[in-house]
């Protein structure tokens, strides 16, 4: 079997993190989360105590930026300029903060050479919000990946717990969904919306597992 390249988007909550591990694992290709670039660079931004519209401090940020990924023991660990920012960037203000950063038209096209040389190599499964239609818009697969936004609340909320963070109310949380969710498909630059050649896939009513053995199966179909 041919190796190809899997495009799977979405909203926030919807599960395309957990599910893209799974289906790199099965198929043994590799992981890449787009979504990370954008949380490192909301990180770094933070940690030096600006904010999106310090312009001259997010371009110095990104003049020298270097990120790679690295799965260790399922954990899929994201190194920035040699240190591993994996614990750091998953906080729910980093969250909403790289939301807005990556709406930022010079943010977005800073790191596309990043994604774009990712997206050259066969078997990888690539996951974002513009993957299938701006990233890697000839990927053999394409999916878009929607669920309730209770239940994408939910599923935030269980992640940060998971990490021992203290995560906010259900309500609050689907009203920050809610607010990601219009902000990345209001965007002017790349807004999140499915490619036309996508495969809708509504994991509701599925649990990850079945989702991601739902796309291991289109992916063998478009092997052959």
């Amino acid at each position: 079997m041919k190796k190809i390249r899997i495009a799977i988007d979405g909203p926030a909550g919807s599960g395309k993190s957990s599910v893209s591990k799974m289906v790199a694992t099965e198929l043994d290709y590799r992981y890449v989360d787009t979504g990370a670039l954008y949380r490192v660079v909301a990180f770094l931004l933070s940690e030096k105590g600006g904010t999106p519209q310090d312009e001259p401090l997010l371009r110095e940020i990104l003049s020298d930026i270097s990120i790679d990924y690295k799965m260790e023991e399922g954990v899929n660990h994201i190194i920035a300029n040699g240190r591993d920012v994996t614990a750091f960037i998953r906080t729910n203000e980093v969250s909403m903060l790289a939301s807005t950063v990556s709406a930022i038209p010079f943010v977005r096209f800073a790191l596309l050479g990043i994604q774009r040389a990712f997206a050259m190599e066969e078997g990888v499964v690539m996951e974002g919000r513009d993957i299938g239609t701006v990233i890697m818009p000839s990927a053999e697969l394409k999916i878009f990946l929607i669920a309730d936004v209770e239940l994408r609340a939910e599923r935030r909320r269980k992640e940060l717990a998971s990490r021992g963070k203290t995560p906010p109310s259900l309500a609050e949380m689907v009203e920050d969904i809610k607010q990601r969710d219009h902000q990345d498909s209001t965007r002017k630059v790349a807004p999140l919306k499915q490619a036309d050649d996508a495969i809708l896939l509504n994991n509701s009513h599925l649990n990850l597992v079945q989702t991601a053995k739902s796309i291991v199966k289109y992916a063998h179909e478009r092997s052959e």
